[in-house]
């Protein structure tokens, strides 16, 4: 089976990771994207909203607020 990816636009939280380039798979869009920055994770939520950047129809995830990792 294959499953489809889905490109994604960060929106909001630390500036350094509006240039990543991330995709989840199409099934992961109604979950919180959690991505790890620092000595955290930085959460992002997708509302349904796409943008068309480069040639492809983007998820644009939006910054929810951070986390630390527990020690």
């Amino acid at each position: 089976m294959n499953v489809m990816q889905v490109k994604v636009i960060l929106s909001g939280g630390p500036a350094d990771l509006a240039t990543m380039q991330l995709s989840v798979p199409e099934d992961a869009l109604g979950q919180t994207l959690k991505v790890r920055h620092g000595a955290g994770y930085e959460h992002f939520l997708h509302h349904g909203e796409y943008r068309a950047e480069n040639g492809y129809q983007a998820a644009v995830f939006c910054w929810t607020g951070r986390t630390k990792i527990a020690e």
